[in-house]
């Protein structure tokens, strides 16, 4: 008996390796699946549009990821993890305005490639340990920014850390609607960003070239067509 239960524990041992890199093949498809759907079409794309472009059932799904909170904290998770090495980076800037502005650019590039990312940093933050702490990591960091370019006497006495989020929320409201896909909508925001960073300049700061101009439709964006 003994002899039998060993063979199977044996058999079973050989058997399960598999088993666990198939979940974890189909959990790294559903993320992946995730991340493009998500920068495709925004937070708030179905989880069953995920199951099928990842290729797996929303059985499978479910048991990787039970709610829907959770799949989400965990590709945000990565993308704020790059914010917060973002900002640490522009901190070893020894230019203090230099590094602002590196930070500020690169945020609102992040935001221009992604849609979910742009819906999650703006108002619909997913919770969970792994996206707070890196988030908050961050936005410490962007206060030390603010605080060094300020002493320097590069940037405006009366910019206000919550003006960040005025860069973003006019940052996505560009990015969700320049007609043209990801490149125009890049080039669209980097234009914004270069007329609002010139805006936050100290008047003893040299102005910077703007990107290159953007066409675009004024009748269309002054007047949208009617949906539906």
């Amino acid at each position: 008996m003994d002899e039998k239960w060993e063979e199977e524990a044996a058999e079973g041992s050989r058997i399960s390796p598999p088993l666990r890199a198939d979940a974890r093949e189909n959990r790294r498809r559903i993320l992946g699946a995730a991340r493009r759907l998500l920068a495709a079409r925004g937070i708030d794309v179905p989880m069953a549009a995920i199951a099928r472009e990842a290729g797996v059932g929303m059985a499978t799904l479910y048991r990787r990821f039970p709610t829907r909170q959770e799949l989400i904290a965990e590709v945000f998770a990565e993308q704020f993890a790059q914010c917060a090495a973002l900002v640490e980076s522009a901190l070893e800037d020894p230019d203090p305005w230099h590094g602002l502005c590196t930070a500020v650019e690169g945020l609102a590039a992040m935001q221009a490639a992604d849609h979910g990312f742009s819906a999650a940093f703006v108002g619909q933050l997913p919770e969970g340990p792994a996206v707070g702490d890196k988030l908050r990591q961050g936005m410490e960091g962007f206060a030390r920014l603010v605080h060094r370019a300020k002493a320097s006497g590069r940037l405006r006495a009366d910019f206000a850390f919550d003006d960040l989020a005025l860069v973003l929320m006019a940052n996505g409201g560009v990015v969700a609607h320049v007609p043209g896909g990801t490149g125009a909508a890049g080039a669209a925001s980097k234009r914004l960003v270069g007329y609002l960073l010139d805006a936050f300049r100290a008047d003893a700061v040299p102005r910077r070239a703007l990107p290159p101009p953007v066409p675009a439709d004024i009748a269309r964006v002054a007047f949208p067509p009617a949906s539906g």
